[in-house]
């Protein structure tokens, strides 16, 4: 699966962004896809997933309430609706897939097989 991330880009702290994951080849049928966000200095965290069974969602408890994670598999994309955006979600957001995650292992990087290239979010005045 090759994926590919759009909607990045710079906003005014308060605003919102879509961003959206594609795969240019393969499909994420059957495939839980996550969201993990890396700031500059620091580890890539966790922000989103949604899994393939059920489309049971998992978020970091700093976005809950303004992020959402949804999947349309007729359009073969995965989307992380970002509303109420601070400062402090400035960082390149990454899309990642993989099969058989276990539900202990959601939030965990190394559970994912499948990387996009990352796209940037900046959130500043």
């Amino acid at each position: 699966v090759q994926l590919v991330e759009s909607g990045g880009g710079s906003v005014q702290p308060g605003g919102s962004l879509r961003l959206s994951c594609g795969a240019s080849e393969g499909t994420f049928s059957g495939y839980t896809v996550g969201w993990f966000r890396q700031a500059p200095g620091r580890d890539r965290e966790f922000v989103a997933a949604i899994r393939s069974r059920g489309g049971t969602t998992s978020y970091r408890d700093s976005v809950k309430g303004r992020f959402t994670i949804s999947r349309d598999n007729a359009k073969n994309a995965i989307f992380l609706q970002m509303n109420s955006l601070k400062s402090e979600d400035t960082a390149v957001y990454y899309c990642a897939a993989g099969s058989g995650i276990i539900l202990s292992e959601l939030t965990s990087a190394r559970a994912y097989a499948y990387w996009g290239q990352g796209t940037q979010v900046t959130v500043s005045f």
